[in-house]
């Protein structure tokens, strides 16, 4: 066998493996590009709020009234996600995790929201783990998508033309040609023109399965160092200080604004237990988590301990918190957003025609057998 031969067997064998899974994945991928859109228009009755020349409501009377509304809940974290956007208490209980949402400006409650019933989430854990148990789920996903880069490298070698003359030929698509030739130009080509942002968002995608991902990317743009030594939390003694959870809460809060004046999205935690401090965040622009800023107070007072603000970030560390803006398009906004729900469309269609060509080789094959074992 020589070299693109047995290159070809790999890229074939592992594409029929792994082909349903990257279906899956890819689809679900485009489904859930667009979910803040297509919600911000069929929801909009409590996901969008008239802005208001006043300040945000604090966050200890969303989650008096969250407790009010749930009193077997507990609250994990309050977010306000823009001047025109509800605020929302993220909940919990031993039954499940429930979202309420609130007007920031006035406290109006607007609406209870479900995870588990929510059709977007319910495709974001198919795209994440197959509905299945997350530690066996994103062990496949995991597995697939790695193969899936293999098969971008292994598609490029085989497809790559041996001449210059064949350049022109093989970056197009003979659409004159039979539907089988048209689908094997296309399955070429596309997988071709996709590989580079394909591999960029299935590496990124990597991240949410192996931690060792994230901590690589980090190493490379950081030339080393380690991920967690950067991102560890202050560690307080809370046992000698008498706690009011809701006025630190609320200090906290406020400082993170005055810390970032022009941030539009910003979340604050509850200490759950003895030991937790609060940690707040804030980012640059509604619904893009990218470019953020985080800060930890004292539990009982609402003191600053540490700031880590995005501009004292090291860059391996940046790159990293912008894993899931780059995975999704969000970081580049709309335009982003296309480019990614068009390439994992693409994706998607890799498998699907790379079957059709298979079947037709493998049909092709069996009929001049028959034909062989006829003479």
């Amino acid at each position: 066998m020589g070299f693109k031969t047995k290159i070809r067997f790999i890229h074939k064998w592992l594409g029929l493996i792994s082909g349903l899974i990257v279906f899956i994945v890819s689809i679900t991928g485009c489904i859930f590009c667009f979910h803040d859109e297509i919600k911000d228009i069929t929801r909009k009755e409590w996901r969008l709020v008239e802005p208001q020349n006043k300040p945000f409501i604090p966050p200890s009377v969303l989650l008096g009234k969250a407790k009010e509304i749930l009193p077997s809940y507990k609250s994990a974290m309050v977010s306000y996600y823009g001047r025109d956007r509800s605020a929302i208490v993220y909940t919990y209980s031993d039954i499940g995790n429930l979202y309420l949402y609130f007007n920031p400006y006035t406290g109006k409650h607007l609406k209870i929201e479900n995870p588990e019933t929510d059709f977007f989430i319910i495709v974001e854990y198919i795209h994440l783990y197959l509905l299945l148990p997350d530690y066996i789920g994103k062990h496949i996903i995991g597995g697939a998508t790695i193969i899936f880069i293999i098969l971008l490298i292994t598609g490029i070698i085989q497809w790559w033309p041996k001449r210059k003359n064949d350049l022109k030929r093989v970056f197009t698509v003979k659409w004159s040609a039979k539907w089988r030739r048209v689908n094997y130009d296309w399955h070429n080509t596309s997988g071709f023109y996709i590989s580079i942002i394909a591999a960029i968002i299935a590496i990124t995608g990597l991240t949410f399965t192996y931690e060792w991902v994230g901590d690589g990317i980090y190493k490379t743009f950081n030339f080393g160092g380690d991920k967690t030594l950067e991102t560890k939390a202050p560690i307080i003694d809370t046992t000698k200080f008498k706690a009011n959870k809701m006025i630190a809460i609320d200090r906290a809060f406020l400082q993170t604004m005055k810390l970032q004046p022009k941030a539009e999205m910003f979340y604050v935690t509850t200490p759950q237990q003895k030991g937790d401090i609060i940690n707040t965040g804030a980012y640059p622009h509604t619904l893009r988590y990218d470019h953020q800023s985080n800060y930890y107070f004292h539990p009982s007072d609402g003191k600053l301990i540490q700031s880590d603000p995005y501009d004292k970030k090291s860059l391996g560390l940046q790159v990293v918190e912008m894993n899931y803006g780059i995975h999704t398009g969000q970081i580049l906004d709309l335009p982003g957003k296309i480019i990614a729900f068009t390439v994992s469309l693409i994706a998607a269609a890799l498998p699907v025609t790379g079957f059709v060509i298979w079947y037709g080789r493998r049909k092709k094959s069996k009929k001049s057998k028959h034909k062989k074992t006829a003479h």
